[in-house]
């Protein structure tokens, strides 16, 4: 079966404290289970930590091994797009602004030229969720038509090219539509004149939803994706989606869903729905790395959580 591991963000320690924990050992470098349970890596290994390489190396040596599967998060795939001019002009598909390079500089500053090429040429071969039957496995959001999209574009390609890059980093796209959907999640516009500030201070004018939750007139608060910690009362108002934008939720009948890239800020993680739990619980701002032990239930169990501190 299956442990299921949420954003490291370059925090190995916690990594390798979690994986021992679980049960795994280390053999030639490469962590393995006796019972041959493998991992399950929800992506975003870089950016923010203090062991970027190390992470990389933990995690890259496991998929290689067959100790452990991935999918891709949106930090691999925006360090892909930071890096890729565009075919027509000098720009990059990840614009250099400051904000931008802040996200990713300690990446910048843990790899050498070579390192960050190799893992580039890596994250490109990352699958964007995995269907695994009695499980899915996705960064942010199960939606099955952009999902069936993705398979459709890369019916006849193996890992993101260029061209696919652009499509991907192109507004209006519907590649770029899909990806925006399943790595970062679906967002809804706040009210005109209205913000907030999110986890790393950025004033946001958007905010990610709770796509597994049929809308039913939720307000602000009670619909945004992680809630807001200490509670902001200006989100205490109506939240107005347009008709077409409106998620159903992810059905009660299908297979469990497990996502992370949300920063859940409880110490106490639990299933979000009986069978959808995120595992990001915010490593990289002082939280838990956490995984969830899958043994092939369709209903999730909230005594199933393992999680270690960040200052393992």
């Amino acid at each position: 079966m299956y442990d299921i591991i949420g954003d490291i963000h370059g925090h190995a320690q916690p990594l390798e404290a979690l994986l021992e924990t679980l049960g795994y050992t280390k053999h030639d470098e490469v962590y393995s289970h006796p019972e041959n349970r493998q991992v399950i890596f929800l992506g975003d290994f870089i950016d923010r930590g203090p062991h970027i390489l190390e992470t990389l190396i933990i995690a890259k040596s496991m998929v290689e091994s067959g100790t452990a599967l991935v999918v891709m998060g949106n930090h691999e795939f925006n360090a892909l797009a930071y890096h890729t001019k565009h075919p027509t002009d000098d720009r990059f598909l990840r614009a250099h602004t400051e904000k931008n390079q802040k996200q990713h500089q300690a990446t910048l500053d843990a790899l050498n030229e070579s390192q960050l090429a190799d893992y580039l040429t890596w994250f490109a071969t990352l699958p964007t969720h995995l269907d695994l039957g009695s499980l899915r496995i996705v960064h942010a959001c199960w939606d099955q038509t952009q999902l069936d999209l993705i398979t459709h574009i890369f019916a006849d390609h193996d890992s993101f090219n260029a061209s696919l890059l652009t499509a991907a980093s192109s507004p209006g796209d519907p590649l770029f539509n899909a990806i925006e959907t399943v790595l970062k999640g679906p967002e809804a516009p706040l009210p005109v004149g209205h913000s907030y500030q999110d986890k790393e201070g950025n004033v946001r004018y958007r905010i990610r939803i709770k796509w597994y939750e049929p809308f039913n007139g939720q307000t602000i608060a009670q619909y945004m994706m992680p809630p807001t910690t200490p509670p902001d009362p200006n989100l205490n108002r109506p939240l107005v989606l347009p008709s077409h934008a409106k998620p159903q939720g992810y059905p009660a009948t299908d297979p469990p869903v497990f996502v992370g890239h949300y920063w859940m800020p409880s110490k106490s993680p639990a299933p979000l729905t009986p069978n959808v739990t995120c595992v990001d619980y915010s490593v990289a701002k002082q939280g838990l790395l956490v995984a969830y032990r899958y043994n092939g239930e369709s209903i999730l169990d909230a005594t199933n959580y393992v999680a270690v501190p960040a200052q393992a």
